[in-house]
């Protein structure tokens, strides 16, 4: 292993220069105002805006090349590599720029579960960034910050530039993960999501060697017992929308582990899209954007100060980071037990998948893998419209290690706890994107509540002719035809073919996971 000299060099230049240490949400509100970071909107949230850059940059995440990333990271299009010395000389110039112009640092948690939580420290040039890391990590507790030791420190710079030529990098936007050094870099973006996604990709590498599941999901339980559910998800396919159940606890919106006592949330808040956002249709995600939320990028008027949240004019991708307790039936602390239920969220802008579907162990498997949806615009740099994309375990740029590790893992415990899992297609119905509508929400909720109490246990099903899914016949609540796609489509020729077609990509997809047995390869599409 390397030595830790370099967190040393970090420590001497933040005592240094001129650094606040954890400051406080007001605090930390006050400097970002008076340092024209952000604007305060009129339910005392703080508004900033992220420049050209509104969403996450995967193109432009490396890890470094060194003892620890050599034989253990799964190397390829997602885990590029990049030289220790590229690495070295902008960690430098970092320390440069924090030495000249100080710092913001963050020190908290990753993890609710006390006995594996990982001490974090995020260090920043923005004001408003250390606010959104103060919202979204789990904050320490009085005297716990007299024996804090980070095991990991993100460094966020946004205005140190990458020279690609001379660094190695795609563009002058870098994010660069080092294991040995236990460090994450990251430059040339002022979108607060890279923060977070660095820390749930450092616990993705370290918690499988504990036994531990990481999950890109959010969790929620029954309040009148210990009925855990997990919904699985690719930005944008309702993840936050569908845990923030009124009739329910909210244990996550977005990370987990499942271990040996059951799941906990890896962070202290949610980060919601807001895009749409009604106090009708989601009143407690509104009711969470109160004082010192953290707006990114949504429209609000410059006289009143009031969120305009159908305005896309900056992105698709609006957000909103608040501490979890802003939530009002939050369960704290943030863990519950063992699943029973286990929920895929896909939105196909294709219109071919059923709303909801019943899964076997292996078909749970092939689709965890598969993690197929639609990916919505804004998400991602360059995304304007709805792209068939396949991201493996529902976070393939946030996964270090083989998805085939997390697949084996996911149906060693679906055996274990007889989890049921469940695809729930959150897109589009009656046709594709442009032709169809996207599933009503109100219809989503009442299948899940189903799933939920245990009523599609009860259920008759019918199996889908092309992917083999089982879907049930008759959900009160839900129009029948609504719960057969091909009934919803005008022409069912078109339907057959769109459905071909979706099942073809599947199986082109699924060709590269080489190491799976052939009960797992033949849970895919079967005509």
């Amino acid at each position: 292993m390397i030595s830790n000299t370099l967190t040393e060099q970090l420590d001497d230049i933040l005592h240094s220069a001129q650094t606040y240490y954890n400051l406080s949400t007001s605090e930390l509100v006050e400097m970002a105002l008076a340092r024209k970071e952000a604007i305060l909107t009129n339910t005392g949230a703080l508004r900033a805006t992220t420049g050209k850059f509104t969403g996450r940059s995967p193109k432009d995440k490396f890890f470094v090349l060194d003892s620890e990333s050599e034989n253990t990271v799964h190397w390829g299009k997602v885990n590029q590599k990049i030289d220790e010395s590229s690495f070295q000389h902008l960690y430098q110039e970092a320390l440069a720029m924090i030495k000249k112009n100080g710092a913001f640092v963050f020190q908290g948690y990753a993890g609710a579960d006390d006995s594996i939580r990982m001490p974090i420290r995020v260090v920043t040039q923005y004001a408003w960034h250390s606010l959104f890391a103060h919202q979204l990590f789990i904050r320490p507790q009085p005297g716990e910050l007299e024996n804090h030791q980070a095991e990991f420190t993100i460094i966020d710079i946004p205005s140190l530039k990458a020279d690609p030529a001379r660094d190695g990098t795609r563009s002058d936007t870098f994010i660069f993960v080092s294991l040995a050094h236990k460090i994450v870099l990251i430059g040339g973006t002022e979108y607060a999501g890279e923060i977070k996604k660095s820390v749930f990709t450092i616990l993705n590498y370290f918690l499988p060697k504990k036994g531990i599941l990481p999950m890109h999901c959010s969790a929620n339980q029954a309040k009148d017992s210990d009925h855990v559910a997990l919904f699985f998800g690719l930005s944008g396919t309702g993840k936050t929308t569908l845990s923030a159940d009124p009739l329910r606890s909210l244990i996550g919106d977005d990370e987990h582990g499942w271990g040996d006592h059951g799941v906990f949330n890896f962070e202290g808040g949610c980060y919601a899209k807001c895009i749409g956002l009604s106090k009708e249709q989601e009143p407690q995600i509104w009711d969470a954007i109160q004082y010192a939320t953290v707006l990114e990028n949504v429209v609000v008027d410059p006289h009143t100060r009031q969120a305009d949240y159908n305005s896309a004019e900056l992105t698709e991708n609006t957000r909103a980071a608040y501490p979890i307790e802003y939530i009002e039936n939050v369960k704290l602390p943030s863990n519950g037990g063992h699943p029973s239920v286990v929920v895929f969220l896909t939105a196909d802008a294709s219109g071919v998948l059923p709303p909801i579907a019943k899964l076997t162990k292996e078909q749970a498997m092939y689709h965890f893998l598969s993690g197929y949806t639609s990916k919505l615009a804004g998400t991602e740099r360059g995304v304007t419209s709805p792209e068939a994309t396949f991201s493996s375990c529902f976070g393939e740029p946030f996964l270090p290690l083989n998805p085939v590790t997390y697949a084996n893992m996911l149906g060693q415990k679906i055996d274990e706890h007889h989890t049921t899992v469940y695809l729930v297609n959150t897109g589009w119905t009656g046709g594709p994107y442009g032709t169809g509508k996207r599933m009503k929400l109100s219809y989503t909720r009442t299948m899940v509540e189903a799933a939920m109490t245990g009523e599609l246990d009860k259920a008759s099903y019918t199996k889908d002719p092309v992917f083999g899914l089982q879907i049930p016949t008759q959900i009160e609540g839900v129009p029948s035809e609504v719960l057969q796609p091909r009934n919803t489509w005008e022409d069912g020729e078109d339907y057959d073919k769109a459905a071909h077609q979706l099942a073809e990509a599947f199986r082109n997809n699924f060709v590269k996971f080489t190491d799976v047995p052939s009960e797992i390869i033949n849970a895919g599409p079967i005509a």
